[in-house]
């Protein structure tokens, strides 16, 4: 069973970055898409942002698009999630997913419901 862990979470100010970072226990970045999804407490979980390995197609929410840049690096086995001008509704328990293949979306944004291997999160809390 491929685990994922990530890490890089923390607390920053508004306007701040961090760096999440995903390490899966077998390297399958390269087969594998990669994504993020985030949740707040009593709210559904939400996808941010998803990699294809077949072809490096990003995908972004649009309340992160343009300030939120996800990619891998294989040779490190490592997926990021680079987040930049950090709001204070940026501030949820980030999890990275992956599926083989291609990303799955549902309205641009990836779907929960098919990515069947999940990390335990890492809490982002935005300060104003």
């Amino acid at each position: 069973q491929v685990q994922l862990v990530e890490s890089g979470g923390g607390v920053v100010h508004s306007g701040g970055s961090l760096r999440l970072a995903c390490v899966p226990s077998e390297n399958i970045l390269s087969d594998h898409a990669v994504a993020w999804f985030r949740q707040v407490p009593g709210k559904e979980r939400e996808g941010v942002s998803c990699l294809s390995s077949t072809d490096g197609s990003t995908y972004y929410s649009y309340s992160v698009k343009g300030r939120f840049t996800i990619s891998r690096d294989i040779a490190k086995n490592t997926a990021y999630l680079e987040m930049n001008s950090l709001k204070p509704d940026d501030t949820a328990t980030y999890y990275c997913a992956a599926r083989l293949g291609r990303c799955a979306n549902v309205g641009g944004v990836p779907f929960s419901g098919a990515y069947d291997i999940w990390g335990q999160g890492t809490q982002v809390t935005v300060s104003s």
